[in-house]
């Protein structure tokens, strides 16, 4: 009787270890299940709260001494240079001894980057600010005095005025407009996601081409 009741003794150590195994093994992979899902969340929130930071385009023309002479998308807030770089950068003949880089730029203004022999006459322009070294010339008036905006040329904040209108709204007729041009009649703001007979009906006597 007595060796089988050590035998006995021995059979339930081994189970009672075998079952601890079990234990701290299933303990670990939750534990490390655990920690990856947790790293998978922040990974997964880190890009979203990328993608909401993403900012705004604006449109600017620029002209004068850079490769791209026209009209350029850049980031709300951006600078002279970032402009400049999305031209394509200056030119030989091009003078920026005087030249502001560090301006922040607004959404529909014109730049004028000077050359070293420039003779543009461009006195008669009407100036919004020579803080950057360079003339930067105000765009058509967006919005007349009796509350009319140009669906073609206003600002984001402009088209957020008009009812109904928010700034994601605002955003996609930019870029709709830099895409595909100027809007031919007003029917067209139709053609933006989000704007449909309803909403059209609403802002319709307060917009213009």
């Amino acid at each position: 009787m007595d060796m089988l009741s050590q035998k006995q003794k021995i059979i339930a150590i081994i189970g009672i270890v075998i079952i601890v195994i079990i234990i701290i093994y299933y303990y670990i992979v939750s534990t490390r299940n655990m920690y990856e899902y947790e790293q998978n969340e922040i990974v997964e929130t880190t890009e979203e709260d990328t993608e909401t930071e993403e900012k705004a385009k604006i449109i600017v023309h620029i002209t004068g001494a850079v490769k791209n002479n026209g009209i350029v998308e850049v980031e709300e807030d951006s600078r002279i240079n970032d402009v400049i770089e999305a031209a394509g950068g200056i030119t030989e003949e091009a003078d920026i001894s005087q030249v502001n880089l560090a301006y922040i730029i607004k959404d529909g203004q014109k730049i004028y980057i000077p050359s070293k022999n420039d003779q543009e006459n461009i006195e008669d322009l009407e100036i919004i600010s020579e803080n950057a070294g360079i003339k930067i010339i105000e765009a058509e008036n967006t919005t007349q005095s009796n509350g009319i905006v140009n669906i073609n040329t206003a600002t984001k904040e402009e088209l957020q005025k008009l009812p109904g209108i928010g700034e994601s709204t605002a955003n996609k007729i930019i870029t709709y407009r830099n895409e595909n041009g100027k809007f031919k009649s007003i029917e067209d703001i139709k053609n933006i996601s989000g704007i449909g007979d309803a909403k059209f009906e609403t802002i319709k006597n307060y917009i213009k081409v």
